[in-house]
């Protein structure tokens, strides 16, 4: 990926948590809630290189199960309540973790991949020597 477009510094990490173009801050990155947009209105950087693929959803799983899991040993070895009110509990906190922190950080991985111009591997073809 060339970018060879002249705009202002913007840490395109935050800004792409925020949802907006990672190349001028101003431009809507997603049109839906996880679909992204074709291109930036504002500068016309073409979104053809995003590929965050599973990468958000296995980091959100790991770090939300953590979480929930090492609160739900804590409230069960020193409150012990019922399963019930564990299942009241956890669930609804797990969901409100796992889909709110969806998108910024499928905000995150298309910021960096845009710091780093992160491409698509490719073979160069022939042999190694």
């Amino acid at each position: 990926m060339q970018d060879k477009a002249l705009y202002a510094p913007v840490p395109p990490v935050s800004a792409a948590m925020r949802g907006r173009c990672p190349r001028c801050g101003n431009g809507r990155l997603f049109d839906g809630f996880l679909e992204t947009a074709p291109g930036c209105k504002a500068c016309g950087l073409d979104y053809k290189f995003i590929d965050s693929g599973d990468g958000p959803a296995v980091f959100i799983i790991l770090i939300v199960g953590f979480i929930i899991v090492g609160l739900a040993l804590y409230v069960e070895v020193a409150y012990q309540p019922p399963l019930w009110l564990h299942a009241i509990l956890w669930l609804p906190l797990t969901l409100v973790l796992c889909i709110g922190s969806l998108r910024p950080l499928k905000g995150l991985m298309i910021g960096l991949q845009y710091k780093h111009k992160a491409e698509e591997g490719r073979l160069t073809g022939g042999a190694p020597k």
